[in-house]
């Protein structure tokens, strides 16, 4: 190795992807080591790092060239030593210049006067915060201004971030491309627009608001009725995930909903008030569209918005349909509150999505509506390579034996399901045609029916669902 020029000595380290790997590399011989100092630009620390300012300004100085720094306390116990405080961020912004990505997670030492350390960080594009209790409002302000190419930010569980003028100055920067929001329960559907002329470079938009806040203190029409009405240009969003979020017509996020012609993605999880009108508007205007998850609430949990059609029907399907040509991942669940006959999509519904979208991946949780005509209609669905049926009930043997006729079907995974037995595999047992086939805590298969029916099996079973 001695005679191997610097150029590729750097080219092989270059390639060890795996830290153990590259730490034990850099242990061989000096020259790797030095190397390895210099090549080195990503670094994760967490309860390891005893005494932690010290450690944090060790490997800094050791590291010079450090980009991505996630630091994670996550299952950290006061035994352990102290956790990295402000003065621990004070040592990243002076000791490391490249810095552009930085993660903090369970991080309850730092308060706002480590973010106003991280302000001189200039590079920094991207900053993630997961139960950073200390941070506040405030804090994130004095980095925005600081930092004026962060591009990225993700906030989950910062429950003191109530000020939204740091969401005024992001939305002035216009740089934000990426802002995910979770759990965070100061900050609502309605703040976001503060963002202003920076709704136009966003292209990737999360919102969840934390589901037992929600419905103990804002399932009131009042708090619903003060968010303004709105207009934003998002029309470059590409992906759009809303978790626990009231759409409530021109107000809150609402209005995003079919104005993203560039949508390729979408996840409503929970999201009451979600109306057919949101959904062929959606269909309409995103012509892109190639995934979609919806999981509908329960009727039972509706309270606010009684005077509105609320339940989607199968108008959302036949739109989604007959506009989204390019559309190939479908999941559809109900929550557990959901009563069969409750179901808004009928099989009508559900197969003119099948028929007219180039489908691969589809998954079922609590369709009650789909049953052995429904897996009859998948024998034409030509695309279809991935099949996730989750208590699905009214699927018997019958329905399940035609996975066999299924043209480009490659995994199948079965759960919860009551009306599938043995028998209904045997089509599949000797062919292999399948990659995978996973089936869980379904109490009429066992282990011997699975085998030979795919390459790769895997089974579990725990009924303890069925008496909970």
């Amino acid at each position: 190795m001695d005679g191997l020029p610097d150029e590729l000595v750097w080219e092989i380290l270059s390639r060890i992807m795996k830290t153990t790997d590259r730490n034990s590399a850099s242990l061989t011989c000096k020259r790797f080591h030095d190397m390895d100092n210099e090549q080195r630009q990503s670094l994760r620390v967490g309860c390891g790092l005893d005494p932690a300012n010290n450690a944090l300004t060790s490997l800094c100085n050791r590291f010079p060239n450090l980009r991505r720094v996630e630091i994670s306390y996550s299952g950290w116990m006061s035994k352990q030593g102290k956790q990295l405080d402000d003065q621990g961020l004070s040592v990243l912004s002076s000791c490391c210049p490249s810095l552009s990505d930085l993660t903090l997670s369970y991080c309850t030492f730092i308060t706002d006067v480590g973010l106003c350390y991280l302000s001189s960080c200039s590079r920094l594009s991207a900053l993630k915060l997961n139960f950073t209790p200390r941070i506040s409002g405030c804090g994130i302000l004095s980095l925005v201004v600081g930092c004026k190419n962060l591009n990225i930010l993700h906030l989950s569980r910062c429950l003191n971030v109530s000020s939204v003028e740091w969401l005024e100055y992001l939305g002035k920067l216009e740089t934000l491309e990426d802002l995910s929001i979770k759990n965070c329960r100061a900050i609502g559907e309605g703040d976001l627009i503060k963002l202003g002329p920076c709704w136009r470079k966003i292209k990737r938009l999360q919102f969840e608001v934390d589901a037992n806040y929600r419905y103990m203190k804002v399932y009131d029409r009042l708090a619903v009725d003060k968010w303004q009405k709105q207009r934003v240009p998002c029309e470059n969003i590409q992906e759009l995930s809303l978790v626990n979020c009231i759409i409530s017509p021109g107000r809150g996020l609402a209005c995003v909903l079919g104005k993203c012609k560039n949508l390729e993605k979408i996840h409503l999880d929970m999201c009451v008030g979600v109306r057919d009108f949101d959904i062929i508007g959606l269909a309409q205007k995103s012509k892109n569209l190639r995934s979609i998850s919806l999981r509908v609430p329960s009727d039972f949990s509706l309270p606010i918005f009684l005077n509105n059609p609320l339940r989607l029907t199968d108008g959302s399907l036949k739109a989604l349909a007959q506009n989204c040509s390019m559309l190939e991942s479908v999941k559809i669940s109900y929550s557990d509150g959901e009563f069969p006959s409750f179901s808004s999509f009928t099989l009508d519904g559900i197969l003119s999505l099948i028929q007219g979208c180039p489908i691969r991946e589809l998954s079922f949780d609590q369709v009650y509506s789909f049953n052995d005509v429904g897996m009859q209609t998948l024998c034409l669905a030509q695309h279809l390579e991935n099949l996730e049926l989750i208590r699905c009930q009214e699927i018997s043997d019958e329905g399940l034996q035609l996975v066999s006729q299924f043209s480009r079907l490659r995994t199948l995974r079965l759960t919860k399901c009551l009306g599938v037995t043995d028998d209904g595999l045997k089509t599949l047992v000797g062919s292999y045609k399948l990659e995978l086939l996973a089936v869980e805590d379904c109490p009429q298969i066992s282990e011997r029916g699975l085998v030979g029916a795919a390459k790769s099996i895997s089974f579990r079973q725990d009924l303890s669902w069925m008496y909970s």
